[in-house]
């Protein structure tokens, strides 16, 4: 039977479908300068956001509670991390950042890599994340990991010192992929690298959920606007890209 909505419920209801669906695209805020970067929509994807940038919908990122899936014993062997790893080609002594390190699956061995004389800078807006690597680092007994507690908008990194930005399966799930790029490419020396891993948006037998997929043509348009040097797509893994981009200037 359908009755009368009291106004208290109809007006927590109302608050309620505001926060879902996000503000309106013509709304600009101080995090969000350019009234029109993002678009919020109401037909969304499960695993979606409702806000877009640049035509693609912006996926939910992993929860901490989801570090054993990133730990995967059968995950070297699928993903061929071990390739992904070589083709980084970093040496001793530089300063990669891991930008949405998880559990850091890959910090780890990035900090052998640079070695002693480098580090490796973790960077997760989840505080849980940060604590699992810092446990593990202080097991392996590297000590040059230093873990970064994020923002949405801002990992933190220090200007200009970056050699190399690693972005695993993450930037598809940034919620500000404009603001976090934007402040990537400031911490990257001139000449620094730009890598972006994600699942080909391509193929559809991927067996990735599609909002956690990339195209490399949607990945380069998107990084065009910030001024990087697209270098090439590594075609080394079985079911990712490798984008690699630098920022102008002598390395």
């Amino acid at each position: 039977m359908v009755g009368r909505i009291p106004v208290a419920r109809l007006v927590v209801a109302l608050l309620l479908a505001t926060t879902w669906l996000g503000p309106p695209a013509s709304a600009a805020t101080a995090s969000e300068p350019a009234a029109d970067r993002y678009e919020y929509r109401r037909s969304r994807d499960p695993a979606g956001l409702g806000k877009f940038y640049m035509g693609r919908e912006i996926a939910h990122y992993m929860s901490h509670l989801g570090a054993p899936w990133l730990e995967r014993p059968e995950r070297e062997r699928e993903e061929r991390t071990d390739l992904l790893l070589e083709s980084l080609e970093i040496g001793p002594g530089d300063v990669v950042a891991d930008v949405g390190a998880g559990s850091g699956y890959f910090t780890l061995p990035l900090a052998e890599r640079v070695g002693p004389r480098g580090r490796v800078l973790a960077v997760d807006i989840q505080q849980e994340m940060l604590d699992i690597i810092e446990r593990r680092a202080a097991k392996g007994g590297l000590e040059n990991v230093v873990t970064l507690l994020g923002s949405a908008e801002d990992p933190g990194l220090p200007a200009g010192e970056v050699d190399l930005a690693l972005l695993v399966d993450v930037y598809h799930e940034l919620s500000h992929p404009w603001e976090m790029t934007d402040a990537i490419v400031r911490a990257l020396r001139p000449g620094g690298l730009l890598v972006l891993v994600e699942y080909r948006g391509e193929n559809p037998w991927v067996p990735i959920k599609a909002l956690h997929k990339m195209t490399a043509d949607q990945a380069r348009r998107e990084m065009v606007v910030h001024d990087l040097e697209f270098v090439d797509n590594l075609d080394r893994l079985p079911r990712q890209h490798v984008l690699r981009f630098r920022k102008p200037g002598a390395r």
